[in-house]
Order: C-alpha cells, then sequence, then structure tokens
C-alpha cells in the first residue's frame, strides 16, 4: 500500500513549526485490506482507520461529490482507484493540500508550498465552496498565521462571501460553529477570527451581537479607538495575551454586547448596557451551546467589569456585595480569571496597552480580607440563619476596612 503523510503535519514542517499530530493518505487499499493489517476502524463517514502501533490516522483516499445544503450533504467514495491527488483536491486549502511521501518527497499539485512562501491563505478549488465549514476553517487560519504575516487571498474572501449569500453557513449546526470558535480563541490574535468573518458577511450570520457592534460610538476621551467593535476586538487580543484560558477570551469577547442595544440618540453614551447585554448573551449561548462555565465567566464579566473599573472607588461594603455577587467566597478561584477580562477591557484601547490596573491587585486583597473572617466563632455565639449570614457580612466589612487602611 502507499501511504503519504498529508495536511497539516506537511504545512507545519514545511514553516518550522511544532507538528502536533500526523494524519496520512493510504492509496490503493480497500478496507477489508486495512483490516487485515490489524487497523481498528474509527471513521463514520468515510473509512478511517488507527494504526495498531502509533493510532495515528490513515484515511483511505476519496473523493466527494456535493449532494445537499450544509456540511453533512456528501457523497464520498473511497476505492483503490482514487489517486492523491485526486484525493487532495478536495481540501480546503493549498497549504493543506500537500503530502509527503514514504521516501520524503514532497507532493504539491496545487501550489501550496508556492503559497506558504507568499504567505497567502487560498482555496485549492471551487470545490471549497461546497462545504461552510470551510469558511470558519479559513478564518481560524487566519488567526494562527496572522503572526507570521499570512492572509486570506481576495478570490478566496469573494467565495466565502457568495457562499454566504447563498445561505451556506445557515445550515451549520451550532455545536460545530462552537468547536471552530472554541479552536479561535485560543491562537496568538483571535480577533482575526472574527474580523475575517465578518470581511465575508459570516459574522451577521453566525454571531449578530458581535458584528452590531461594530459602528457604535464610545466617548473618545475613554475610547481613542472610538468604534465598539473594534474595541471588542482590542480586549479580545488583550486577554489572549493575559490568559491561555478560553474561557476568559470568550467573556472578554461577549462583555460590551450590551452597547449595541442602548439608546442611539444618547450615544457614545451606554448608560445601563451591562444590564442590557445580558439577554444578547444568553441567546448568543443558547444558539451556541455554549458551555456553562463559558456563559457564567462571561455574565459575571459583563454584568460587573463596571464596578471593578472603580473597584479603589467603591465603599467596603460595595465589595463585598461585590464579592458575593461574584460567588468567589464559594469559589476562591473564580476572581482571577473575572479579574483577567476586566484587565483585558482596561488595556484593550490604543495608548492604554500597559497602562497598570490596581484595581486588581486590590480586590484580590480584598477577597483575602474578607476570607480571613472565621465563621465558627460565630456559629459559637448562637448566631445561625439571616442573623449569622448578616453578621458574616458586617465582619467582612469591617477586614476589608482594615485592609484597606494598609494599602
Amino acid at each position: 500500500m502507499k501511504v503519504y503523510l498529508v495536511g497539516g503535519a506537511v504545512r507545519d514542517e514545511l514553516l518550522g513549526r511544532e507538528v502536533k499530530e500526523r494524519d496520512w493518505v493510504v492509496v490503493g487499499e480497500t478496507p477489508e485490506a486495512m483490516l487485515s493489517r490489524g487497523f481498528r476502524p474509527v471513521g463514520k463517514d468515510f473509512p478511517v482507520f488507527l494504526h495498531p502501533e502509533t493510532h495515528e490516522e490513515y484515511a483511505l483516499a476519496r473523493t466527494e461529490r456535493k449532494t445537499a445544503p450544509g456540511y453533512h450533504g456528501f457523497l464520498v467514495h473511497a476505492a483503490p482507484d482514487v489517486t492523491l491527488e485526486e484525493d487532495l483536491i478536495r481540501r480546503d486549502l493549498t497549504i493543506n493540500a500537500m503530502a509527503r511521501s514514504e521516501e520524503g518527497a514532497l507532493i504539491d499539485p496545487y501550489g501550496g508550498l508556492l503559497d506558504l512562501k507568499l504567505q497567502r491563505l487560498r482555496h485549492v478549488s471551487p470545490a471549497f465552496s461546497e462545504d461552510p465549514v470551510r469558511i470558519l476553517r479559513v478564518a481560524r487560519f487566519a488567526a494562527r498565521f496572522h503572526p507570521l504575516g499570512f492572509e486570506v487571498t481576495d478570490e478566496t474572501i469573494h467565495l466565502m462571501r457568495e457562499m454566504v449569500k447563498a445561505g451556506e453557513v445557515d445550515a451549520l449546526v451550532p455545536e460545530r460553529v462552537f468547536i471552530e470558535v472554541g479552536k479561535a480563541l485560543l491562537e496568538e490574535t483571535p480577533s482575526i477570527f472574527f474580523k475575517v468573518l465578518r470581511g465575508c458577511g459570516a459574522l451577521k450570520r453566525l454571531f449578530p451581537e458581535i458584528d452590531a457592534l461594530f459602528g457604535v460610538p464610545q466617548p473618545k476621551e475613554f475610547h481613542p479607538e472610538i468604534d465598539t467593535g473594534l474595541h471588542t476586538m482590542l480586549v479580545l487580543d488583550q486577554a489572549a495575551q493575559l490568559s491561555q484560558d478560553p474561557v476568559v477570551r470568550f467573556a472578554a469577547l461577549t462583555h460590551d454586547l450590551g452597547k449595541a442595544l442602548t439608546d442611539p440618540l444618547k450615544w457614545p453614551s451606554h448608560h445601563g448596557h451591562e444590564v442590557l447585554g445580558i439577554h444578547a448573551l444568553e441567546a448568543l449561548c443558547q444558539r451556541l451551546r455554549v458551555p456553562k462555565n463559558y456563559q457564567k465567566l462571561a455574565i459575571r464579566v459583563m454584568r460587573e467589569h463596571g464596578l471593578c473599573h472603580r473597584a479603589l472607588e467603591l465603599r467596603p461594603e460595595t465589595l463585598v456585595d461585590l464579592l458575593e455577587r461574584l460567588d468567589v467566597f464559594r469559589q476562591r478561584e473564580g476572581l482571577e480569571p473575572f479579574l483577567l477580562a476586566c484587565l483585558a477591557d482596561a488595556r484593550g484601547r490604543p495608548g492604554f496597552q500597559t497602562t497598570p490596573y490596581p484595581q486588581k491587585d486590590w480586590l484580590l486583597k480584598a477577597q483575602a480580607a474578607a476570607l480571613s473572617v472565621e465563621v465558627q466563632p460565630l456559629i459559637e455565639k448562637g448566631l445561625l440563619g439571616p442573623a449569622l449570614g448578616e453578621a458574616l457580612r458586617l465582619h467582612r466589612i469591617k477586614a476589608i476596612k482594615a485592609a484597606r487602611a494598609l494599602v
């Protein structure tokens, strides 16, 4: 059997990047022959097998024919007569459509190596338009390789735009969309993912709550970038610098959704946007089946980021109530992700990228002071129920007052 290393492993090897996983294409074989060699079948839609020793994926060379809208509407043909070139032409980008033989020879029928050198993301063939997931994948690759100078070609953006107009992205299932979002959030510059989607019109269809932020003005004295959509992208990239946690990055992405819902007659003021955005955030999370831990932090950041920015001015009573709403007395580790998202918001403005944020340190100290209050002595005094809760609150306020005196 003829075996070829394909896709991302070849691309990353040529770029000098770490190869994290290897995928293989097998030409000239049948499923029965693969089974006889000890390979274990795992593919549902087409023949994919796991190597008996390395457990890497080996797929039989295949072709695909579009039979219905969406990314499930394909008829797959895998047979010994399918050539490597026929298999590669069905892939998304030229840089992902290269192969390497067992002898080490590079097979590059569609110009992937040249596109690597020219730092461009270009679709392999018109068959690209048959799978709407590829719109998300191209946006994700654009985010991944943006630090290297890669950009999506105009012809590929045009094709993606035509796919959006044809309604292809409307056939994407929510879980599949969020899988790609989750991967994009892990990239070094995740904002590029959303910028590419906006450039082809997909952002408005898939993430209308985020798309609506572009063109919404903010006060220039606080936001030199003025545009709320641009601010959101800056905040997202700041979050990517501050934390590897995609949950923090998602909260940064969605923190200002309410600014698209405030009264346009009062712009650039956005009084009350922290509450106005909750419904939009919940709708987005429900539509895309966003995991609960993402949603929980995002709501807290949206609702409380304004208070966090004013933490140094808040009375101890207000601080205790804020910490209580953030549930950081029960889940102590929950304050740090919240603070990182708020820090990203503060720094997601031109000229503010390295501005100190003492609010973060002060809130951590306030939490530590409040947590130093022991409950058992209060219980031993006979306090129970609401009386115990009120006494605990008063002692926490006193502890924060004492901590502030030491700052």
